[in-house]
């Protein structure tokens, strides 16, 4: 791991966002607030799945620092096109960044999304997962 032992803690946040394109056989089913399957509510299971990753992230990703989370929110819709559009936001006061837990987030909610809705039909394609902005640290990256 990258020695930040001497690095000053800073407020440090991530958000990153992650697609799942969805066959019409599908995204016909939404019912205005989530997809309801056998397994039980998709966008609500993402959300727990998803929030769940950030706080594994570095049990998951060699080289990542252990960190104690203090802000995830982990947001799904159901996009005017039909597609899952998946928004992880992750905040922490700390030596290191958030971006490997805000794209952890994302992409377990869009692998949960998949799995709950693959006996409706294995034509989704999980798609753009990838980091829109993050704040503090050297440098603030945003509209990536």
């Amino acid at each position: 791991m990258v020695d930040v032992g001497d690095k000053t803690p800073t407020d440090r946040s991530a958000h990153a966002r992650c697609v799942v394109e969805l066959p019409e056989e599908i995204s016909a089913r939404f019912d205005g607030a989530d997809f309801q399957t056998k397994k039980g509510p998709v966008f609500h299971t993402a959300i727990i799945a998803g929030t769940m990753a950030v706080k594994k992230t570095s049990d998951l990703i060699p080289f990542c620092h252990p960190l104690g989370i203090e802000g995830c929110r982990v947001e799904l819709q159901l996009t005017d096109s039909g597609n899952v559009e998946i928004n992880c936001h992750v905040r922490v006061h700390h030596k290191t960044g958030v971006e490997m837990e805000a794209l952890m987030g994302a992409s377990v909610a869009g692998l949960t999304v998949y799995d709950m809705l693959k006996a409706i039909s294995h034509e989704m394609v999980i798609r753009d997962t990838r980091l829109i902005s993050k704040a503090g640290g050297k440098r603030d990256v945003s509209g990536v």
